[in-house]
């Protein structure tokens, strides 16, 4: 059986992730999440290079977001997936979700599996997607169509755009019956994640996480929580929409057509001029000017600025990205939350 990639939008997920770290550490990666959420990325990196070089989970994590995104260093996803994998063998959960998709989108399927049953099971919507294509066709997981319907609609309701379309070419072939079902399941799911993902949370106050020696003698107290920077999306690949299995050549009831590839990045429907308001969001902060000039070129046309217009601030030794154009700071903050579900960071600035 053939089995096609495409390249897909950065996927969802955006959040803080509180997780315990030695004491000296901590310190370092705070830091370097005060800077990222300012826009000073070059300094978040250099805040993180120390922690990382100890072993300290939340700062590997964080740089490979970086070099995920090219955010204060030049893209570079060998470096990324490395750092998520250190970060996964430490027991960095976001880490190892992320890892299980770049090994997913880059061709270890087989690896990969293992790390994407696992995220999906904690409620993560890309895997989710991932998983429930494997089930409805087939490929590298039984066919399941009740529980590839149930997962492709938790990964809907969370608000993935790819399983929105999944899901209508799985209306054509799977039965109404087994989508019934599959609810009910989806149901049961959901309930399982959340127990998950609260396993996660008490493991983290808990210390279960290994924190390694040579960061620290001793953990941080719980309740002194430090925050970490999961902003990054996850990896840029994932499979097309689903294909229909091939028919057996007895006469079968579910219709079977061939497989029709999406659209995996939907094209937004055109947005209605803004009117020409004073009001910003900060894109970032650069070192280097021609890296503002970059980014607004990669998401300049994301439809939550539509009307806006790019804007360049000295600001010492900073060149500072802004769109500027919003009508008011309920507008401009719409954009911003818009831009963060997609993993891309940005803050409301003032008006111009």
């Amino acid at each position: 059986m053939t089995r096609t990639m495409t390249a897909m939008m950065a996927g969802a997920g955006a959040g803080l992730a509180l997780l315990l770290a030695a004491a000296p550490a901590a310190a370092d990666v705070k830091a370097g999440v005060d800077a990222w959420t300012a826009g000073d990325f070059t300094r978040a990196v250099v805040e993180w290079q120390g922690p990382a070089a100890q072993g300290d989970p939340d700062a590997l994590f964080n740089l490979a977001q970086a070099y995920r995104l090219g955010r204060g260093v030049e893209i570079d996803n060998a470096r990324a997936r490395q750092l998520y994998e250190q970060a996964a063998k430490l027991g960095h959960v976001k880490a190892a979700d992320n890892y299980g998709l770049m090994l997913f989108q880059e061709g270890e399927q087989d690896k990969a599996m293992p790390l994407i049953r696992a995220a999906a099971e904690r409620g993560d919507p890309r895997a989710q997607y991932v998983l429930g294509l494997s089930h409805f066709n087939a490929d590298y997981a039984p066919k399941d169509w009740t529980r590839a319907y149930a997962l492709m609609t938790l990964a809907n309701s969370a608000g993935l755009p790819q399983a929105r379309d999944a899901l209508a070419q799985m209306d054509k072939y799977i039965p109404a019956a087994q989508r019934a079902a599959a609810q009910s399941l989806a149901r049961d799911l959901e309930a399982g994640a959340k127990a998950n993902r609260s396993a996660d949370v008490a493991a983290s106050e808990l210390g279960a996480r290994p924190v390694p020696a040579a960061a620290a003698p001793a953990p941080v107290p719980v309740g002194k929580k430090v925050p970490v920077v999961t902003a990054a999306p996850g990896p840029k690949g994932l499979p097309p929409a689903p294909r229909p299995v091939a028919p057996a050549p007895a006469p079968v009831t579910v219709a079977a057509a061939p497989k029709v590839p999406t659209t995996v990045t939907p094209v937004p429907a055109a947005a209605a001029p803004r009117a020409q308001g004073k009001w910003r969001v900060q894109l970032g902060a650069f070192g280097v000017a021609g890296n503002a000039d970059k980014l607004w070129s990669q998401i300049g046309g994301h439809a939550a600025l539509a009307g806006t217009r790019k804007t360049l601030v000295p600001s010492g030794n900073l060149t500072r990205l802004l769109a500027t154009g919003f009508a008011s700071e309920a507008d401009a903050a719409r954009a911003c939350a818009a831009l963060k579900r997609e993993g891309k960071a940005c803050v409301v600035a003032g008006q111009d």
